[in-house]
């Protein structure tokens, strides 16, 4: 059956397993919020999930936030100069609790603009941090174990992009795979998570040219993934908010921090996907991933547990 957006926001429902910790098991748990494909000077959704934000990172309260890409629509930025360095994030994320520290990766649209002022802008504000075009980070949880964060560059692995706007000419995919699988072997940490732009698979079966799932990303970092048993993946890209669980991977999508749209596609058996503006929260301890996926109200639509071991 094919979705239209009323039918598509009923056959995704409202669904609360996850969603809600005990309070002791929320203080054990290291708090994060997710957003993706958001830079669009407050329009197309972008201002109210961003007011949401900072409602649920208070509440939390979250550590950081992590931004999966596309930050900035349509041509990234032109400069450390740029205005929408205040139009499209300065002057929206203006909560007090999303003053923390933000974790940023690049998408496709920011490589349409000048990639190294996004790196350069670390050096500016206190919360922006993108050290690399991909690198890794260890967190220590509350409970004391650790997590291996790997925070990729995906865009110069999709092959339609060479020779267009996307400029991602240059970037040697081969050498961040390698790093990739030595970082993953070499990781003692507890839990492995793994986050880039683009989607592996997505909720969604492709119907009318529709693009969801991403061959170049199945064939090239999937296998990665599969190699060391990682759990779970987060992207962006797709603009919707979507779970879905293939071979032992859980598939997140969190790429509805501003402009939705209603995809021409059917949904997978057992996964779930909402065009509704939102993010995603995580919190992850010793024992368990808990994590869910908010709309700008607040309302959680879909959550759930993932149990270690």
């Amino acid at each position: 059956m094919l979705l239209t957006r009323r039918k598509f926001a009923a056959a995704t429902g409202a669904l609360t397993a996850g969603a809600a910790l005990p309070a002791q098991a929320a203080q054990a748990a290291l708090p994060i919020i997710l957003v993706g494909d958001w830079g669009r000077e407050g329009q197309d959704g972008q201002s109210a999930v961003a007011a949401q934000m900072g409602k649920t990172a208070a509440a939390m309260p979250a550590r950081y936030i992590v931004s999966v890409g596309d930050n900035f629509y349509e041509n990234g930025v032109a400069s450390l100069n740029d205005p929408q360095w205040k139009s499209s994030f300065e002057d929206i994320y203006t909560a007090p609790a999303l003053q923390a520290p933000w974790k940023i990766i690049l998408g496709n649209h920011d490589y349409r603009g000048n990639v190294q002022a996004q790196l350069d802008y670390s050096q500016k504000s206190p919360r922006w941090r993108l050290p690399a075009r991909y690198y890794a980070e260890r967190e220590t949880l509350p409970d004391g174990t650790q997590a291996d964060f790997f925070y990729l560059d995906t865009s110069p692995f999709i092959k339609k992009y060479l020779g267009s706007k996307v400029n991602i000419a240059g970037q040697d995919t081969a050498a961040q795979l390698a790093w990739l699988d030595k970082s993953l072997s070499a990781s003692t940490a507890k839990w492995k998570i793994v986050i880039g732009h683009h989607p592996i698979y997505t909720a969604l079966n492709d119907i009318e040219g529709e693009d969801h799932d991403l061959p170049d990303m199945i064939a090239h970092v999937n296998p990665v993934l599969q190699k060391h048993g990682i759990r779970i993946y987060i992207c962006g890209h797709d603009h919707l908010l979507q779970s879905v669980k293939r071979d032992g991977i859980t598939y997140v999508v969190t790429g509805a921090g501003s402009q939705t749209y209603t995809p021409k596609a059917t949904l997978r058996t057992g996964a779930f996907a909402s065009s509704a503006h939102g993010f995603m929260t995580l919190r992850l301890s010793g024992a368990a991933l808990d994590y869910a996926l908010v709309d700008s109200t607040g309302a959680t639509l879909f959550g759930e547990t993932l149990a270690q071991g």
